[in-house]
């Protein structure tokens, strides 16, 4: 029994009695591989429709079968257990493939975001020891400029798995796209470890490996930190991880979402652990549709909910707030898909009611972290609080600090966020300094620090505030960067802002913000008009003592406001 009573609030867990009915408070995690799961659930759903790649249509029985071709090359070209691969592909079934089939190869994976420029693609390259690249071809320039050393490169196109590029292209987005790349001249691969994905394929039989998994040890995945406080950082994420966090997930819906009859559309990047391990990796070993999309085009998007009738949607605030507002939203009749969810990053208030009212149909906001493997807290289904993300899921504990210390805060008071559960991490890849800074020890049991400001309310509903390095301190006094940005944003003629602090000799830090406003406000709205509008809906030490307007603001390839890159200026 904890001496600590404000801890004891936590462990007893009062969010438990928001759950639907019959999800349970705890769950044993049943220990599977992710080759082991996938191998299941390709084998339960092999005539089902897998996946939809803008018209081209593969079944479970392909999907395996192609995986198993790419295992069996990849342990030719001599892959063995424990070897690092890296992929720079879009969501396509590529992706996919290249992601099973290294798996059942033995390979751990590292994937790297497809707007990286050839500095971040040698660091993640060389970080994570990868010695061996899957690549799309109009990416590998970049890849080429780093001048990183690998052994073997895995390069394929795009129209690969299409039924027509120009059904493809006629997206404006990805037209956009593919007219600034250009794919490697044939001649490349000439050279020495240049091989082409489908002649791979082809050549080798659906034989893969037999490798054997230490499930609480090996590692499936080493997606890098988003960055927006520091520099990337490989986390390791476990098989017994990857089991956790969609065990846990199935529980927490019950039986709202069924196993072999849902679709998800599916443009999430899946380099990004959400991504990976919510839309990917949830999709495929729970026997639903995905309909893939490369780019987050919203006209490309809405067809899909439209045209394959898509039942679960995971999104992100930037993307909420964008359609909130576009004439074709209402194409879609939201209020038919099963589940909304908001990820990522903090979900405004203003855009969650703005989208209520527009759509009918409530997000059900939720919180989580690469280092929790993408889950952790969420909104629980009908029950969702607006300004909430939610309750901890199933097998899940979470409590509030002090962001210097280790004591539990009552109810209602801003503090650190930590969790313990069997989805957490199992620290970052060579940097065991950083592990010990984010794990803590409270009582004998291990707790994450997730470096976000939060607070519980009494009915066990988490509210994010901020990210500790984002908090500002202005005379003392603490200012939080996200609140003054939903204020700022909340203003009729702002269409976003990114909000910091200012070193200041004088008073620790200036509020600064950076501020977008709408094209038919800009010019007519002043920096004194933001000051005011502030002035009466935040304290006077939060008011912005600095207003910038900018056409935009610098954001991560996930949505979220660069606050870095902010600071870095």
């Amino acid at each position: 029994m904890t001496q600590d009573p404000n801890k004891a609030i936590y462990e007893a867990r009062p969010w438990t009695k928001w759950y639907l009915e019959g999800v349970p408070k705890d769950i044993k995690i049943e220990e599977r591989s992710v080759v082991d799961t996938f191998n299941e659930a390709t084998d339960k759903w092999k005539d089902k429709t897998a996946i939809v790649f803008y018209g081209r249509k593969m079944n479970y029985k392909e999907l395996r079968e192609q995986v198993d071709r790419f295992a069996a090359a990849l342990a030719d070209l001599g892959v063995k257990k424990g070897d690092k691969i890296a992929l720079l592909l879009l969501n396509s079934p590529q992706f996919i493939i290249a992601y099973f089939g290294a798996l059942k190869a033995g390979a751990t994976l590292t994937a790297i975001s497809p707007v990286y420029v050839s500095p971040e693609i040698k660091y993640q390259i060389e970080d994570s020891g990868a010695r061996m690249l899957v690549c799309l071809d109009i990416l590998y320039d970049n890849v080429e400029k780093s001048g990183v050393k690998l052994d073997a490169v895995i390069l394929t196109s795009i129209s690969e798995y299409l039924p027509s590029m120009k059904k493809f292209l006629g997206s404006t987005v990805l037209r956009a796209v593919y007219q600034k790349m250009a794919a490697p001249p044939v001649e490349i691969f000439q050279r020495e470890g240049f091989y082409r994905f489908q002649e791979l394929l082809k050549k080798y039989p659906p034989n893969p490996p037999d490798i054997k998994f230490n499930i609480r040890e090996d590692i499936v995945t080493l997606p890098y930190t988003g960055g927006t406080t520091g520099r990337p950082k490989g986390a390791k994420i476990t098989h017994y991880n990857f089991a956790a966090a969609r065990q846990m997930a199935n529980k927490f819906w019950g039986n709202i979402v069924q196993e072999g009859k849902e679709t998800v559309i599916a443009y999430l990047p899946f380099y990004h652990i959400y991504g990976q391990a919510v839309v990917m990796m949830g999709g495929l070993t729970e026997g639903y549709t995905s309909i893939l999309i490369t780019t987050p085009d919203p006209d490309d998007i809405l067809s899909a909910i439209e045209s394959h009738k898509g039942t679960i949607f995971y999104s992100v605030p930037a993307l909420y707030e964008y359609l909130k507002d576009y004439e074709k939203t209402n194409r879609v009749n939201w209020k038919h898909i099963k589940v909304l969810i908001s990820g990522a990053d903090a979900l405004l208030e203003d855009t969650a009611r703005g989208w209520e009212k527009r759509t009918g149909a409530r997000i059900h906001e939720g919180w989580g972290m690469t280092e929790t493997t993408s889950v952790g807290i969420v909104n629980p289904y009908g029950r969702a609080k607006i300004g909430s993300f939610g309750v901890p899921m199933p097998g899940t504990v979470a409590g509030i600090v002090e962001t210097e210390g280790t004591k539990f805060l009552p109810v209602g008071e801003t503090g650190e966020l930590v969790v313990k559960g069997p989805h957490l991490f199992a620290g970052y890849w060579g940097k065991p300094e950083a592990t010990k800074e984010v794990f803590v020890q409270i009582d004998g049991e291990t707790w994450l620090r997730t470096g976000d400001l939060a607070k519980m309310d009494e009915e066990g509903y988490f509210y994010f505030y901020d990210r500790k390095k984002d908090m500002i301190k202005y005379k003392g006094l603490q200012v939080f960067a996200r609140e003054v940005e939903e204020v700022i944003a909340s203003h009729p003629q702002v269409k976003e802002a990114g909000v910091i602090g200012v070193p200041d000799p004088e008073v620790g830090e200036r509020v600064k913000a950076i501020v977008v406003l709408e094209s038919e406000a800009r010019g007519k709205v002043s920096e004194e008009d933001i000051m005011k509008y502030c002035a009466g809906k935040l304290a006077g030490y939060m008011v912005p003592k600095i207003i910038e307007f900018r056409g935009e603001v610098p954001k991560t390839d996930i949505g979220k406001v660069s606050r870095r890159e902010l600071r870095e200026e």
